[in-house]
């Protein structure tokens, strides 16, 4: 018997191959689907079954994909409606594969259709969970995701409540717990950067798991702090629900080589977003104008997706060489497939051709505690709860997630200064602010990483929890 977690960092996503006497079982698989494919092949085994936890909505799942490619049954948990050919399983139900049996074990909450599979060895010993969403380590899956549910937020976690410990924790503490995210995930406030545990840890250590947490505890805990969920996510949901086109066609589409002249062209006559995927110390010294940049480099997909929300959205890529294919297929990850190309020769083509180009202002942590005796405006960029874990005195928290809803904030006559953790999102966020027309944005270097270590006045948070 053969599990193996393949784990994507730039999603915090886990997606699982296991295999048995030549059987395969893949659970949430990613829309990229041949290392599947191909792992199979080179084992001589065949996909049986695509198992889904539930609708992801982070992610564009490739259950379709590998069903077209393999033959495989796609397999979702009591109350899904696909419109597409699925198995629909009843709780309970048990799947075959090879020497082994995985049992959908339905666990409703975090949606109403989320399933946590069950296997069991040859012997009919159990052996791992595999949770998706319903159990992460040290959390579990926020409540307030359900598409088109008539249950509040409230009503959901006390669903997964129930759900938790009737189905969950009478099961034995020495199996093994394989979640569908880890640390970095929307999808739950306080995930572990630890992506494989036992339940039995869990059940001492994860707080939703308490043995003595009543329901209205469990809600007011699994509810509270809940930011926002990102705009694309339910756009995800409806994609994983009805269907959406091959990745194959996606970068063939999206692969397009665009000399300047058309680069421009294109640009100019269509509502496209140009993304600057190179790393920011690149951008910050040079970028095309009205660009915007989201780094490679950090969580790229998932910011996209929380930036720019509409997955219809017209794209066009300033790409480092030969990083085309992978740009596109991480915007595809999150359902962005409307790429038009992308910019031949990068942005050193866009400079020799004598184009026009801007700059960033970046300065040190230094120079912004020199600024800030002569009282510098500083904006903090970061999530609330880093900001109310500590940050500079007398400086507002305006997170790049709702950048938008904070926009009337920041001044367009004087110089303003953003800052993030370490200078990937202080740029981001100030790429949007000058596209926007707040031309006098300066870049923290180093970010809050830097800062740390001068002496500008800071101020600690005497309660908080870095969950909220």
């Amino acid at each position: 018997m053969i599990i193996e977690q393949i784990y994507t960092g730039c999603l915090a996503q886990g997606a699982y191959y296991i295999e048995s006497n030549g059987e395969v079982a893949i659970i949430d698989p990613l829309r990229e689907v041949q290392d599947y494919i191909d792992r199979a092949n080179k084992n001589k085994a065949k996909i049986r079954y695509i198992f889904e936890t539930h609708f992801h909505a982070d992610f564009v799942s490739g259950h379709l994909t590998l069903a077209e490619k393999t033959g495989g049954t796609i397999v979702f948990g009591p109350n899904a409606k696909t419109k597409f050919d699925s198995h629909i399983a009843i709780d309970g139900e048990v799947f075959k594969v090879g020497d082994i049996t995985i049992t959908a074990i339905h666990t409703p909450g975090h949606t109403m259709e989320s399933t946590t599979y069950l296997l069991k060895d040859k012997n009919g010993k159990d052996i791992a969970i595999f949770t998706g969403d319903t159990l992460f380590l040290g959390d579990v899956g926020r409540p307030d995701l359900a598409q088109k549910s008539n249950m509040s937020q409230e009503d959901l976690a006390a669903t997964l409540f129930d759900s938790l410990r009737t189905k969950i924790m009478p099961l034995a503490d020495d199996i093994t717990v394989y979640p569908a995210h880890g640390a970095g995930s929307a999808c739950g406030k306080n995930l572990s950067k630890e992506t494989v545990g036992t339940l039995g840890d869990q059940k001492q250590h994860n707080y939703a798991l308490r043995k003595d947490m009543t329901k209205d505890e469990f809600i007011k805990e699994v509810t509270e702090g809940l930011l926002p969920p990102p705009a694309y996510f339910p756009l995800n949901v409806a994609l994983n629900k009805e269907g959406y086109k091959s990745i194959d066609e996606v970068i063939k589409t999206g692969a397009k080589a665009l000399s300047v002249a058309d680069f421009e062209l294109v640009a100019n006559e269509t509502d496209a977003v140009i993304i600057d995927v190179r790393h920011q110390f690149e951008f910050v010294k040079g970028f095309i104008p009205q660009s915007i940049f989201i780094g490679l480099g950090g969580t790229f997909a998932p910011w996209v997706g929380a930036l720019i929300k509409d997955i219809h959205q017209p794209i066009l890529l300033v790409v480092p060489d030969h990083m085309e294919k992978e740009t596109i297929t991480r915007l595809s990850r999150v359902g962005f497939d409307n790429v038009l190309g992308y910019l031949n020769g990068g942005f050193e083509a866009w400079k020799i051709s004598g184009k026009e180009i801007d700059t960033l202002p970046s300065v040190s942590a230094e120079v912004l505690e020199q600024q800030l005796n002569k009282e510098a405006l500083v904006f903090d960029v970061r999530r609330p709860g880093e900001y109310q874990a500590e940050h500079i005195e007398n400086v507002p928290s305006t997170p790049l997630d709702f950048l938008n809803d904070h926009i009337s904030e920041f001044p367009t006559n004087k110089d303003f200064y953003v800052h993030c953790a370490g200078g990937y999102r202080s740029v981001i966020a100030a790429s949007i602010l000058k596209a926007r027309g707040y031309t006098k944005v300066i870049d923290v270097a180093g970010g809050y990483g830097a800062i740390k270590k001068t002496k500008i006045k800071r101020t600690q948070a005497t309660t908080c929890s870095s969950s909220k």
